[in-house]
């Protein structure tokens, strides 16, 4: 008798220990194959669509295929291998194939826009309308009123760009996890702390060799950045680095993203056209908060009229500060980090790394969940008995404050070979209503931390403490949820350049004496930071806020101008484009040889295309919708209560401008943000 497939269960949470490769494409083929039985049912259907017998089917035939999807899609993230990429690919294609068979369905189509004409409509629920507004769109944006060949030609594009983008990810993967550097000369490693050298010596154990160990992932890369006082040995990181995946990379030719980024691009502006749109930006901001290319062009422009000054003076202290200190000819790169460090700690008489020691992750991430229950009248407590994929895995959920349990999460803080590097939240389940009961949303989140070294705790420094917020920010808006139609509940149908606005709204306790107190403990002595390092700390917040800003900026409108215009000449390149913007907003100047859009995934691989101006548009929301705490008190229960039911409970099941005026009690307004950063509103 065959073993039942543990990908097809969907009671409870992913059983991780019993899923196996060979699960992976049985479970998508027969997922598949069902759902296109039950589709074809419902497009057949004679009797009049309404809610019931046509729109609820189908929001759990998509369900379903979720759940299927994500424990599959986690462990491609963060437990890589060959036998799993093979499969993963093949079903990637699958799967663009089968969403834009569905997205092209006339039939489908035109009973949701029965429901939408009949008189009936009004007397659906708020959040039923919602739903079938958001799929009347999506239809359209998927090709469901072209022609049969423009049909094929879309469908054809789509598995195309969903396999390239994989390729993206796969090779700035396999770049980042191939290089790495030897260093047997201690002298080699002066300047930089005993945290990095202590990991760096368990890493090249773990490889067995001898010496010390550095790689390009943050934990290794950056402490070498910042702190190494070789030079040149800088300059190898900061090369190997930036040249991922290019032509000029390690490892080039196996790993160069150099025709795949133009592949992708070239098709993405096919995919808009064939739709009717003068440029894939157009196509992709149908489902933002943003008007149009224009708007966000002035939005981001603005911004950088309004740092530039500011992020000038920035760069002079800078230079004149590692002229005094010894430093010859000009400030490169590769030596950027390591003097602004230096000139923080003159200035504020304070380092990232005088910081670790008061964050150790186990009393951070029980003092975030204490600053939350604060908040939002939540607990979080562990869970039992739940199979995960490595061992550092924790689990853990949260119950509201009648005992109910809201959701629950999977946390992987340590960066490891064959994981993808960065941070993010992933959903795992979504949250609906079945029957009389709720199906519990469950968030995936994720990190790349320094994992424990010998018999310390791993040590954050404030910048990780940052990220830890902002991804929970993230998880939060999913679990907390009360919708109780999938394809809206949680981050599930909220504008894109809106999601980023729980997460960054929540990095702002980071600052904060009151908060601090439950997340800061010395990992040897328990102390909480004491109060001369928090003024420190806060005095130099908005350090370089200006370069930075402009950096973000520059990443913004590469992203909009290579999908809202490229190429505007012959001959144009993606690093052209890049060079230009740079001209137009950057300060500091990037040498000849960075390749930075060869490893840019948030737009050639995880959903940011014609999107990325989104980090810096929701951070106009968070900073807004913080002030309200300031001025109500940051932990005031009114305040938490409305933010909880205004935003994080609603997911997307209304416009984020409706949502965010509900709770503010008007629209956003830009000057808390430039107040926050140091900048003149």
């Amino acid at each position: 008798m065959t073993a039942p497939n543990p990908l097809l269960d969907s009671v409870g949470l992913p059983k991780f220990n019993e899923i196996k490769v060979s699960h992976i494409r049985p479970a998508v083929d027969a997922v598949l194959s069902s759902n296109r039985e039950n589709i074809k049912v419902l497009k057949t259907m004679t009797q009049m669509p309404d809610w019931i017998s046509f729109v609820q089917p189908l929001e759990d035939l998509e369900d379903y295929l979720s759940r299927v999807w994500s424990p599959i899609s986690h462990l491609n993230s963060v437990a890589d291998n060959e036998e799993l990429r093979i499969v993963y690919e093949d079903c990637i294609a699958l799967l663009s194939a089968y969403y834009t068979e569905v997205g092209q369905n006339k039939r489908l189509f035109e009973k949701f826009t029965k429901i939408k004409n009949d008189a009936g409509f009004s007397k659906l629920k708020k959040e039923q309308q919602k739903v079938v507004d958001n799929n009347i769109r999506d239809f359209r944006l998927s090709g469901v009123d072209l022609d049969d060949d423009s049909k094929v030609r879309f469908a054809e594009i789509s598995e195309q760009i969903s396999s390239l983008s994989n390729i993206f990810s796969k090779n700035v993967l396999d770049c980042t996890d191939k290089w790495s550097m030897i260093i047997s000369n201690a002298a080699d490693l002066s300047g930089l702390p005993e945290s990095a050298m202590a990991m760096a010596a368990q890493e090249a154990k773990n490889v067995g060799e001898s010496g010390w160990r550095f790689t390009l992932k943050a934990p290794s890369l950056i402490p070498f950045l910042t702190y190494a006082e070789n030079r040149d040995l800088r300059k190898k990181l900061y090369k190997a680095y930036v040249t991922r995946a290019s032509e000029l990379g390690p490892h080039c030719k196996d790993y160069d993203n150099s025709s795949i980024i133009e592949d992708i691009l070239r098709l993405r502006a096919e995919q808009a056209e064939l739709l009717g749109f003068e440029n894939y930006a157009e196509y992709s901001l149908q489902a933002k908060m943003a008007k149009d290319v224009t708007q966000v062009e002035k939005f981001l422009f603005d911004l950088a009229e309004r740092a530039r000054g500011a992020a000038l003076e920035e760069l002079e202290e800078l230079k004149q500060f590692a002229k005094i200190n010894g430093h010859a000819g000009d400030l490169e790169a590769w030596d950027l980090s390591f003097y602004s460090e230096k000139l923080k700690q003159n200035k504020f008489d304070l380092s990232d790394e005088q910081l670790r020691p008061w964050f150790p992750l186990p009393t951070v991430l029980n003092g975030l969940f204490s600053v939350v229950s604060r908040l939002f009248s939540i607990t979080v407590r562990p869970c039992e008995n739940v199979q995960v994929w490595h061992p550092d895995v924790q689990t853990f959920e949260l119950l509201d404050s009648g005992g109910e349990i809201r959701g629950q999460f999977f946390v992987d803080l340590y960066a490891r070979e064959k994981k993808r590097g960065g941070a993010w939240m992933a959903d795992c389940v979504s949250r609906r209503r079945v029957s009389d009961s709720v199906q519990i949303p469950v968030a995936f989140l994720v990190c790349n931390f320094t994992p424990p070294v010998g018999d310390k705790p791993a040590l954050l420094t404030h910048d990780e403490v940052l990220t830890l917020f902002h991804e929970f920010g993230h998880g939060l808006h999913h679990m907390l949820t009360k919708v109780d139609y999938v394809s809206i509940s949680g981050i599930n149908g909220v504008e894109w350049d809106a999601v980023e606005l729980p997460s960054q709204f929540l990095e702002n306790w980071c600052w904060e004496a009151d908060a601090l107190e439950m997340f800061s403990g010395h990992y040897k002595s328990g102390e909480v930071l004491p109060v001369e390092m928090l003024d420190k700390m806060k005095a130099g917040k908005n350090y370089h806020a200006a370069m930075q800003m402009l950096r973000q900026v520059e990443f913004s409108l590469f992203d909009l101008s290579l999908h809202s215009g490229y190429p505007s000449i012959p001959g144009e390149t993606a690093m052209t484009v890049l060079q230009r913007i740079r001209r137009e907003v950057s300060v500091v100047e990037a040498p000849e040889f960075n390749r930075f859009p060869h490893s840019f995934g948030h737009i050639f691989s995880g959903g940011y295309a014609a999107g990325y101006y989104s980090y810096k548009w929701a951070e106009v929301l968070s900073a807004d919708a913080f002030s309200k705490f300031e001025e109500t008190g940051i932990f005031n229960q009114d305040t938490g209560n409305s933010f909880l039911s205004c935003i994080l409970e609603k997911g997307g099941s209304d416009s984020a401008m409706n949502l965010f005026t509900e709770f503010r009690g008007r629209e956003p307004d830009a000057s808390a943000l430039f107040r926050h950063c140091g900048l003149s509103a």
